[in-house]
């Protein structure tokens, strides 16, 4: 081999940073045969050492500035975490001439756009591969292996803390507070899990999706978004007695009209290959036009998962072959983003009301005059709640397609009625066919 190796600096040791140390110390072999060249860790950056961490012989700093000025440091990996420092990093680092990889979702959502911009004026590579699913090539495969195609839609579970719950929930009977207690437990879900179970981690993902799959832009500020916070027990169970599972998705669909970008529980039919994927795994699905349906499941975060997208990165660096993203000429605010209010999916809702005769008449009566089918009920006189004030049964309904404006019209109307004693909850039922 006459290259010269691909000298690298990593910055960040946690439990990523780490990662991307071993897989280059145990498959240095393998990984300077597919690279062509060696990849060599030049200096290692972190707010701390950590003495007990191989650094392959590079020298450790605390110091990025050291990282940025060195004129030997051809990559930059940033693994830092969080967004003002990363941020900085990242844009001094393509200002400085360097490559750069990183697996921060969140900056590459509200910022990538300029990153791409810098990165291409400079004849740079700006590699994200493991800011999505984490060891799912997922990203790979939208600048690869399906380059040649019109992507028409990319859904997924992209967040494995809220997957995680939701399996526990439906397997175990666990209410949302005990699962996610659990979660936090085994180390899948942090200590303030806002991020995970409100879905703002998934649509930092989605963004980054979307992007890739209809040159959008980086348009995360515009990503309808819904956590999985209000899910309780008996819709999982009033779901598997319709026939569906609930699962968190992201959804980013072309449509004569625009894009759908959005981020919400779901009901997926059972027989689905999505509604099967449990626990922490991730898994995300692209229909496009001549590839049909694809698609991709595995661990979806993880110090070593991560690390092998990381890897991955490096070495398509170091062959020169790496993805140059282009940038739309309209730029990312000309694409047309479709409301939520104007999409249109079959809904389930989740009625409480009084248990009184006359109820599911007058439900079905609103749902009619706005043009709504139903297409399931369930009503279980036996199923009876009791609040402070007063006991109430639910009435479930799987309606067929609707617009969004027009359910939210009919339960607005719904909810008026007296025999109504609480907000009704409304999931979003797809079939993806």
């Amino acid at each position: 081999m006459n290259k010269p190796p691909l000298s690298i600096a990593v910055c960040g040791l946690g439990t990523v940073g780490r990662g991307v140390l071993e897989v280059l110390k145990r498959n240095a072999d393998i990984i300077e045969q597919r690279a062509g060249r060696p990849i060599r860790v030049v200096t290692v950056a972190s707010r701390t050492a950590r003495p007990e961490v191989d650094l392959l012989g590079a020298r450790f700093t605390t110091d990025l500035n050291s990282v940025i000025d060195d004129p030997d440091i051809d990559l930059v990996v940033e693994l830092i975490g969080g967004e003002t420092l990363a941020d900085d990093l990242v844009r001094r680092s393509l200002a400085a001439g360097k490559h750069v990889v990183t697996a921060n979702k969140a900056i590459i959502a509200t910022h990538g756009d300029q990153y791409l911009e810098m990165a291409a004026a400079r004849d740079l590579v700006f590699g994200f591969e493991s800011a999505v699913a984490g060891g799912i090539p997922v990203i790979g495969a939208l600048s690869r292996g399906l380059s040649a195609n019109r992507i028409n839609w990319v859904t997924g579970i992209i967040n494995g803390t809220s997957n995680y719950i939701l399996t526990a929930m439906a397997q175990s009977g666990q209410d949302f507070a005990t699962a996610l207690a659990d979660a936090q437990a085994l180390g899948y879900a942090e200590a303030d899990p806002s991020f995970d179970v409100g879905g703002i981690d998934a649509a930092h993902k989605l963004t980054i999706l979307a992007c890739l799959a209809f040159g959008i832009g980086m348009r995360f500020e515009e990503v309808y978004t819904e956590g999985i916070e209000t899910l309780t027990i008996d819709d999982i169970e009033y779901a598997r007695q319709l026939g569906y599972r609930i699962k968190h998705l992201g959804i980013a669909r072309q449509t004569h009209a625009g894009v759908e970008l959005r981020v919400h529980p779901t009901l997926l039919p059972e027989q689905q290959l999505l509604a099967s994927v449990d626990g922490v795994m991730n898994a995300v699905m692209i229909n496009s036009d001549a590839a049909g349906d694809t698609l991709y499941y595995g661990a979806g975060a993880g110090g070593e998962p991560t690390a092998s997208a990381v890897v991955a990165d490096l070495i398509d660096v170091a062959r020169g072959c790496a993805p140059r993203w282009w940038v739309p000429e309209a730029g990312p605010d000309d694409a047309v983003l479709i409301p939520v209010a104007d999409i249109e999916c079959a809904c389930y809702l989740n009625i409480p009301s009084m248990d009184k005769p006359g109820v599911f008449a007058r439900a079905a009566t609103i749902l009619s005059d706005h043009d709504i089918s139903i297409e399931a009920v369930i009503q279980k006189e036996q199923a009876v709640h009791v609040d402070v004030e007063q006991s109430w049964v639910p009435i479930v309904i799987l309606t067929h397609k609707v617009r969004e404006r027009v359910m939210n019209e009919a339960i607005a109307e719904l909810e008026a009625l007296p025999e109504v004693v609480s907000p009704i909850k409304r999931i979003r039922v797809e079939h993806f066919v």
